[in-house]
């Protein structure tokens, strides 16, 4: 059986290992998966007809197709095909499609938080306000929150 790194199994080299740059290429590609991750979308259950090569997708919780059996993870789609990274607590990803952060916490995916902007109530401080719907806007541009 291949060793494998603990987090992200990505297969490691062995000593008078055959073709060790198959092993080494096939970890740079999950790598470049996971790290600073993008997808196109979240939750998807059937892979795309004509993905383009380094698109990438999160696998929703019922994957059909050359997806079965890797719900939940991260979907590549490179030269060599289909590649599957399983998410660990705390990754996290930018969803192009809704232009937010999306982290895998408690066995899921999670989109960020929405914040209501400030109205109302029975005293108004302009300046908090004002400072509170900036601090907003700057979270929501980073994607942080919805």
């Amino acid at each position: 059986m291949m060793a494998t790194t603990t987090r992200l199994g990505l297969p490691l080299l062995e000593a008078g290992q055959a073709q060790k740059e198959i092993w080494h290429n096939e970890a740079l590609a999950l790598i470049d998966l996971a790290v600073q991750a993008e997808v196109l979308a979240v939750g998807l259950d059937a892979p795309p007809g004509a993905p383009v090569t380094g698109a990438c997708w999160v696998v929703g919780a019922r994957p059909t197709g050359a997806w079965q059996g890797q719900a939940g993870a991260l979907a590549g789609w490179t030269d060599g095909g289909w590649r599957f990274v399983t998410p660990v607590e705390g990754m996290a990803t930018w969803d192009r499609g809704t232009r937010t952060l999306v982290r895998y916490a408690d066995g899921r995916w999670r989109a960020a938080a929405a914040v209501a902007s400030p109205s109302g109530g029975a005293t108004i401080d302009a300046e908090a306000r004002s400072a509170l719907a900036d601090l907003l806007a700057a979270l929501r541009a980073q994607g942080v929150i919805a």
